[in-house]
């Protein structure tokens, strides 16, 4: 039986598996039922199981016929504080909790391959490591390395995915060099002095200073920067006042700064600068004072050279079309980050998108859902780049 048929034949389980974890979504550092299933899941593959690894994340170690290099393949499991509005089904059942990025496609995925990769250690020379990843939205990554996720074995590379309603099912956008974007958070305060709405004189408004610093703010991705440095600056939460007829002292906002850098450019500090000369100028204008921190989430990630033509490869055989693998990359974040700059490593995005099927909203929005016909595609490209890597790999 050949690798398609033995997919096409656990298709029904991985629907199911996807659906289960979308009926019951979780948060990151709360994944405790989907890690749980995960495990045993691994488990009766005949795999050997770590639990509890960066809270509630698993690794589950396949070791192969003869030593050899160890490849890492990465799923996250978190869902988002998002209030589903699909009406499937598998509805999520956990108030304000959903599946709202595809993450609960991503585990099913690869436990399925886990499991068709399990019948194939007399052709693996090495190890595979298939971590669940908790908490992907802010950092799991990092902390399942702190606590040792890339030795023992020590991993070699590294390779995840990921569905992306952005791209018709069928797709598989990949790329050397970077792939997706640092993410920046910033918090900033604007502090006046409050008052009586009718006695505007008598206070220092903090409100309208804060809305000529969002609106100034656009300077920076308009007119001082390269057009080939793309920089997205949002504000995404604006908390202020307590009553109508009062003028308060204090406006908060947060939000992001998404572009493209390696760790060691002066991007992110350049930006900064840029960002807090805008916030002084206007604070000072309209005689308030402001506090201002910056928080760095994730780094872009940079595609190993040699390993994404592995993938390319791969997924030019998984499609049949070569027209059907494109270039592409994302200016949203993520922390496989981590793992890529640790040790050479691809991330690549699987088209999830259909909108026959209603599956073309964005990641994060209410609506969001997949075409699960793409997940077959990712099971059979985490089986040939595990496989062809071994092959690849005894010549290197």
């Amino acid at each position: 039986m050949n690798i398609p048929e033995k997919i096409n034949n656990l298709k029904d389980e991985l629907i199911s598996l996807r659906r289960d974890f979308h009926q019951h979504p979780e948060l990151g550092f709360q994944e405790y039922r989907t890690a749980q299933i995960v495990a045993d899941y691994l488990e009766r593959c005949g795999l050997k199981v770590k639990r509890g690894v960066a809270k509630t994340g698993v690794v589950g170690l396949l070791e192969g016929s003869a030593p050899g290099p160890t490849l890492l393949l990465r799923a996250d499991m978190d869902a988002l504080p998002i209030q589903e509005e699909n009406e499937v089904p598998y509805k999520s059942i956990n108030n304000g909790i959903m599946h709202a990025c595809g993450h609960d496609a991503h585990t099913a995925i690869l436990l399925i391959a886990a499991k068709i990769l399990s019948d194939y250690r007399k052709e693996i020379k090495g190890n595979i490591k298939f971590v669940f990843q908790p908490n992907e939205e802010v950092g799991g990554a990092k902390l399942m390395i702190e606590e040792g996720v890339l030795e023992n074995p020590r991993v070699d590379a590294a390779l995840a995915l990921h569905l992306w309603t952005s791209l018709d099912s069928g797709i598989i956008g990949v790329k050397a060099g970077p792939i997706t974007g640092t993410l920046d958070i910033f918090k900033l305060t604007i502090k006046g002095e409050g008052g009586h709405t009718g006695y505007p004189e008598k206070a220092v408004d903090p409100i309208i200073a804060s809305a000529n610093i969002i609106q100034n703010m656009q300077i920076i991705q308009t007119r001082e920067m390269e057009a080939f440095k793309p920089v997205i600056i949002m504000f995404t939460k604006i908390n202020s006042g307590s009553k109508v007829n009062v003028i308060p002292d204090t406006v908060s906002l947060e939000g992001t700064i998404r572009y493209f850098n390696k760790q060691e450019d002066k991007d992110s500090e350049r930006l900064h600068e840029k960002f807090e000369r805008i916030v002084e100028a206007n604070c000072k204008s309209y005689r308030t004072k402001y506090s201002l921190k910056f928080f760095n989430e994730n780094q872009s990630i940079f595609n190993d050279k040699e390993l994404t033509k592995l993938v390319l490869s791969n997924a030019e055989k998984v499609l049949g079309n070569r027209e059907k693998v494109i270039s592409y990359l994302s200016i949203a974040g993520e922390d496989f980050s981590e793992f890529a700059d640790r040790v050479p490593g691809v991330f690549y995005f699987v088209g999830a998108g259909n909108r026959e099927k209603e599956c073309h909203y964005p990641h994060h929005n209410p609506h969001f859902n997949i075409d699960e016909d793409a997940m077959l595609i990712g099971v059979e490209m985490h089986i040939l780049n595990s496989l062809n890597y071994f092959i690849v790999s005894e010549f290197q």
